[in-house]
């Protein structure tokens, strides 16, 4: 027998696997957190990558907005900022003049303890800070991409004269990758704007670790062109929310070197597929709900067969974790009502049911957590088991006892890449 420790909320359980059976682990490649954050982000600013320094961008008198992430994010908002505000003292830009933006696409606004959190109080004593609401109807619009979506911009963002973006660069399962360009579409766009650029993630392409011909893509690097982005600042972190490194400068020079070292990192070539992949998200805050939890599914899709079992270990002590989520699991039975709804009204949480549908239509998926039955099985058409080894025991009932399996350990930040034989 192999023993794998798999996360499991704040803790750990083992899963006993065959030997004879055992593919391996499939584990992002780790990277140390830089010893001195601050010095990196400072490094950063200092070697922008593809534009002036910010402290060229910017004089007295200009109104800059800074976007930063909601409380959703795991980005260091409270280290960045302070460095972007460095830079634009430097050019003689008073702090009266700077606003900043919570990108909250369609998530509620940020509330006063946590834009606290995330900026520090001293920060947020001396700024405007405001949470960009995507149904306001105080938006400017700035045109049509080639996808066909109006871009609604929030009027403060639109009407800067200097614009900077901030955020963290990480795997995204539609998107391809989270960073840059999102800090716009949808981070602070109109209601028009995100349903139309999100019911794209219909599309083929639009999945994770892919750009090319992925329309969900393409469509925020129009938009953030229409926006007239003058600066980034994101950075990559490991699973211990440490700061590798930090990137700044052009809006889509600077984030495609970070999209690099997160291939580096999270994109792990195997040699097959497997009959059962053991999946764990990576423990607390990953597996807070099944809502989180499932990009781990996500992720494991990549490195089962068709027809095969996911076995996710996955705490879930918030339950399903969103409302929307839980209401299309009741309401629609199969993926074509979902894709339909999607076209007509994208509401966040809808999605992912879509997606649990549709990996459900491929592969049988045993749940170890503390969910009721009820609802995992009932609501969610999941197979469930209380232990780990029951669940596997169960997975070898489904795929056969020479069935292969691969384990994965943090499963929200890894994606399996299969090599393709010439």
């Amino acid at each position: 027998m192999v023993d794998v420790w798999l996360p499991y909320g704040r803790t750990e359980v083992c899963a006993r696997i065959p030997a004879q059976n055992f593919l391996g682990e499939i584990e992002p490649k780790e990277k140390l957190g830089v010893t001195d954050p601050q010095a990196e982000a400072e490094r950063a600013l200092k070697e922008p990558i593809g534009t002036k320094h910010l402290s060229e961008m910017a004089k007295s008198g200009d109104k800059v907005a800074i976007v930063v992430d909601d409380a959703t994010r795991a980005a260091p908002t409270r280290l960045m900022v302070p460095q972007i505000l460095d830079e634009l003292h430097r050019a003689g830009v008073k702090d009266e003049d700077i606003t900043i933006i919570f990108g909250c696409g369609t998530h509620r606004a940020v509330t006063p303890e946590e834009m606290k959190k995330l900026l520090g109080e001293e920060t947020l004593g001396r700024l405007k800070a405001v949470s960009h609401d995507h149904k306001s109807k105080d938006h400017v619009y700035l045109g049509k991409t080639s996808f066909g979506t109006k871009v609604y911009i929030n009027r403060t963002f639109a009407e800067a004269n200097v614009k900077v973006l901030t955020g963290d660069v990480g795997l995204h399962y539609y998107a391809g990758y989270g960073g840059g360009r999102k800090s716009v579409l949808p981070a602070v766009s109109g209601a028009e704007s995100i349903q139309h650029n999100h019911a794209m993630l219909l599309h083929p392409k639009a999945k994770t670790g892919v750009f090319e011909g992925n329309p969900v893509h393409e469509d925020m690097v129009e938009a953030v062109k229409l926006a007239k982005v003058d600066f980034i600042l994101n950075v990559v972190i490991n699973r211990k929310q440490e700061l590798v490194k930090a990137f700044a400068g052009d809006v889509e020079q600077a984030f495609h070197e970070g999209v690099k070292l997160v291939d580096e990192m999270c994109k792990v070539p195997i040699e097959r597929r497997a009959d059962i992949v053991v999946v764990s998200p990576g423990g607390h805050p990953f597996d807070i709900n099944l809502f989180q939890a499932y990009k781990g599914v996500d992720s494991a899709l990549e490195a089962v067969k068709r027809g095969g079992v996911i076995v996710l270990v996955a705490e879930c002590p918030e339950g399903h974790g969103n409302e929307v989520f839980y209401e299309w699991m009741i309401k629609f039975k199969e993926s074509r009502e979902m894709e339909t709804e999607i076209k007509r009204r994208f509401v966040l949480g809808g999605h992912k049911a879509y997606y649990l549908t549709k990996a459900l239509q491929k592969v049988q998926i045993i749940l170890v957590s503390t969910m009721p039955d009820y609802q995992a099985v009932n609501v969610f058409k999941l197979k469930t088991a209380r232990a780990v080894n029951d669940a596997l025991r169960d997975a070898f009932d489904i795929a056969g006892k020479n069935a292969k399996v691969w384990a994965m350990t943090h499963g929200n930040i890894t994606l399996p890449v299969v090599k393709t034989v010439e």
